[in-house]
């Protein structure tokens, strides 16, 4: 993947957490955030998968020969055609450079493209390159010097040329060099037109070179000789651009910083709370609600009306200031650590006590609050009532016959005697049975009526407060998810474009240009 897809990518993962946290965090934060997240948009539609090298230096230095004979073309004006340099004049090696040149101010007739078919892969090395031509830095024009600065921050690899006689000129190290302390990574300076120097001095040439370099603040900067006319040290100079190409480039850069720092800025503005236990806090209001209803109580009546066989069991009124109470302690335990923000949107996302209220008596207006006795208790009543009767007239029959009342016979007072005891107990055992039957049913039933209620006030809880919680929750960890993933997570090496070149010594003699 590019740096300009993996940097789309995350700009849209940012925006996409900063619209959901817009209002749910500090406004100085949205500012910052949006303010980025337009930057970088601005970078990436100037492109930043280009490696921009700029040649900038003053009049006479040979800037448009070296442009030349980088590029392997005759298109930038050089010497006697123009004196100084007017234009910034642009080689791409690459066909969608034409927003960066735009931006930079390249006119149409200032731009070539370098690669083509004819080449093969001799210029691969330096596909993706953006090589300028800048103005003179000297040039009397302020229009010239404007169009140097505007172009400066946007360069990947600044290369000043200077030449032998005017080298330790002010102008360059009191109004540029100096300037640049800290980007001497992607700094080379280049000393053109050494074939005008004997040999025997070029070394001392360069080292002088450094000495002042040094003295500008500026260290390990490599200092390249260089002649545009013979080709000498130039081949070198292209591979220093080799070295820049195969890097991510400067507005690549910034913009993964930018995105680094809003990135970590909506993270430290959407802490992530402290972690509670949702299902302990569900079970808690559950019996919370349970209380406020009255709920224990109505299984209860459920229980005696079957039990004794008359009364009617109904749910009273919801207390209102325990359901209020159970909001807050819910609202408490989920917001803790959630910054004001979150906070208020989670307050608001949840059911308000009236509406919780509501909630709970409609569900439990769907729970059966059945008191109907048990369908063989009555068949056992009644049989046990005929057996009662028979035991009572035999008990009687038995009693006549005893006392010599009626004459039943010999054996049948005493059989009636048994069918009245055997009728008893029978009866008292049917009761008995019937007892407990009812018995049995009413505390199921009880049990019933409070599971179900139990049930459908979990769902009051479940819809009015979980699941806008988990809903509230879920969007805080989406932008920290995001925030996380607009963070550059792997980082390019910094930008070292001239790393492995030789340097001169610092204390090496100066030399007389």
């Amino acid at each position: 993947m590019t740096d300009d897809a993996r940097l789309r990518a995350r700009t849209d993962d940012l925006e996409n957490a900063l619209r959901i946290a817009h209002d749910r965090v500090d406004p100085d934060v949205v500012s910052d955030v949006e303010t980025a997240v337009g930057s970088v948009r601005e970078r990436l539609a100037l492109g930043v998968d280009h490696t921009v090298v700029a040649l900038a230096g003053g009049t006479g230095s040979g800037k448009s020969s070296l442009f030349n004979a980088i590029s392997r073309l005759t298109f930038a004006d050089v010497g006697v055609r123009r004196p100084t340099t007017a234009e910034v004049t642009a080689c791409s090696w690459s066909d969608d450079a034409e927003p960066l040149l735009d931006w930079v101010g390249v006119s149409r007739e200032r731009r070539i493209t370098r690669e083509s078919l004819l080449d093969g892969d001799a210029e691969e090395g330096l596909r993706g390159l953006v090589l300028l031509d800048l103005p003179d830095h000297d040039s009397i024009q302020p229009a010239h010097r404007q169009v140097v600065d505007r172009v400066l921050p946007l360069v990947d690899l600044l290369v000043w040329v200077v030449d032998p006689q005017k080298y330790a000129d002010d102008a360059l190290h009191s109004g540029y060099l100096r300037e640049s302390v800290g980007m001497e990574a992607s700094m080379v300076v280049v000393v053109n037109q050494v074939d005008t120097i004997p040999e025997g001095r070029r070394e001392s040439l360069l080292a002088d070179v450094g000495r002042l370099l040094v003295e500008d603040g500026l260290h390990d900067v490599p200092v390249l000789g260089v002649s545009a006319r013979t080709g000498e040290g130039v081949g070198e100079l292209r591979d220093v651009l080799e070295q820049a190409v195969a890097r991510r480039s400067v507005a690549a850069g910034r913009a993964a910083a930018e995105l680094d720092r809003a990135g970590r800025v909506l993270l430290d503005s959407t802490p992530p709370g402290a972690p509670w236990d949702a299902d302990a806090a569900l079970h808690e209001e559950v019996g919370a609600l349970v209380q406020a209803v009255g709920l224990d109580g109505v299984g209860a009546q459920v229980q005696s009306v079957i039990r004794r066989g008359y009364g009617r069991p109904e749910f009273g009124e919801i207390q209102t200031d325990a359901v209020a109470g159970s909001r807050s302690r819910w609202l408490a335990r989920a917001g803790k650590g959630l910054r004001r923000g979150w906070a208020d949107a989670l307050a608001s996302g949840l059911a308000t006590p009236s509406e919780i209220v509501l909630a709970c008596r409609r569900e439990l207006e769907t729970i059966p609050l059945d008191t109907r006795g048990p369908s063989s208790a009555r068949p056992l009543r009644r049989t046990a009532l005929v057996l009662l009767v028979v035991a009572v007239l035999a008990g009687v029959v038995a009693i006549l016959a005893s006392l010599h009342v009626i004459d039943v016979g010999e054996p049948f007072g005493e059989v009636f005697a048994f069918v009245a005891v055997g009728a008893i107990v029978v009866a008292l055992a049917l009761f008995l049975v019937a007892w407990r039957t009812r018995r049995t049913l009413a505390r199921r039933r009880r049990e019933a009526v409070v599971r179900s209620g139990r049930m459908a006030l979990e769902r009051v809880v479940r819809g009015g407060l979980l699941a806008p919680t988990e809903r509230i929750l879920g969007q805080r960890d989406e932008v920290r998810r995001l925030a996380g993933l607009a963070q550059d997570a792997s980082r390019g090496a910094p930008l070292t474009a001239a790393r492995g070149l030789p340097t001169v010594a610092a204390e090496a003699e100066p030399s007389t240009p």
